[in-house]
């Protein structure tokens, strides 16, 4: 069994990569919406995790998935900000 500290965090991370999919509302080249790739990417990681005992292990895999999803809300709110900055640069040059 999994150390009893890494069940709360790793559900705490799933949770939040979850809520973070959400935010993908947009489709890929395939036409396929990311917030659904995302989920079941997610659910297909942790399902391969589920089963591993060793500390060590499991605390490499919260870490680096707490990592990439800092960076996925790192690059998704940097997103956002330039394009509101597109938006007000575009409304600057009208008025």
């Amino acid at each position: 069994l999994a150390p009893p500290t890494a069940c709360p965090q790793a559900l705490h991370l799933y949770r939040e990569i979850l809520r973070t999919a959400r935010k993908f509302h947009w489709c890929n080249e395939r036409g396929e919406p990311w917030n659904e790739l995302l989920r079941d990417s997610t659910r297909r990681e942790f399902d391969q995790g589920r089963h591993e005992t060793d500390p060590l292990i499991i605390a490499r895999m919260l870490a680096v998935g707490r990592q990439c999803l800092l960076d996925a809300q790192y690059k998704y709110d940097m997103a956002g900000m330039k394009i509101k900055e597109n938006i007000e640069a575009s409304r600057d040059r009208t008025s």
